[in-house]
């Protein structure tokens, strides 16, 4: 298998301010200017666009949300877990990777809005995935989350909530 290092060079991935590297790959030429729309994205949006997105053992994305729905896709490496709370404030986890016998997917979605954060699975070295976000994406909608926000409004999960937040 490849190392994480390989990616990183080939890819021309850069450090992201939620933990691991990515590199945007995609930004629709078009935009969404909707009127249902307008107060979720007041200036519009790209149709779409996708990234790669790297983490090694160790690391993690943050617990944050934005404001599109995001697909995330198993590419290379070791599974990855995907962990976010749904409209009905339960925690749903699921893993990215290459064997469906494992309980893991190819493809998964985590809907706009969602508190949600990931990291490579128990005994995985890195995982390589790409994420597609629509309307597409915009570090104006990116929100981290705070640490004791999550901790009042998810009481009963704090251990995954201390575990991946900064």
């Amino acid at each position: 298998m490849l190392e994480a290092s390989y990616w990183v060079e080939k890819l021309g991935l850069l450090p992201h301010p939620e933990g691991g590297f990515y590199k945007e790959n995609y930004r629709s030429g078009l935009t969404i200017n909707v009127e249902n729309g307008r107060e979720r994205f007041p200036n519009g949006r790209s149709f779409s666009t996708g990234i790669y997105y790297l983490l090694e053992k160790g690391d993690f994305s943050a617990f944050h949300r934005i404001k599109s729905d995001e697909m995330w896709h198993f590419y290379a490496g070791d599974p990855l877990e995907i962990y976010f709370f749904d409209a009905g404030g339960l925690l749903q986890r699921i893993k990215l990777g290459k064997n469906p016998e494992a309980g893991e997917y190819f493809q998964a979605v985590v809907p706009a809005n969602s508190w949600f954060a990931s990291r490579p699975a128990s005994g995985s070295s890195y995982s390589l995935v790409g994420c597609t976000v629509a309307p597409g994406f915009d570090f104006q909608d990116f929100e981290m989350a705070e640490k004791e926000h999550l901790l009042k409004e998810f009481p009963g999960n704090s251990e995954i909530i201390l575990q991946l937040t900064r």
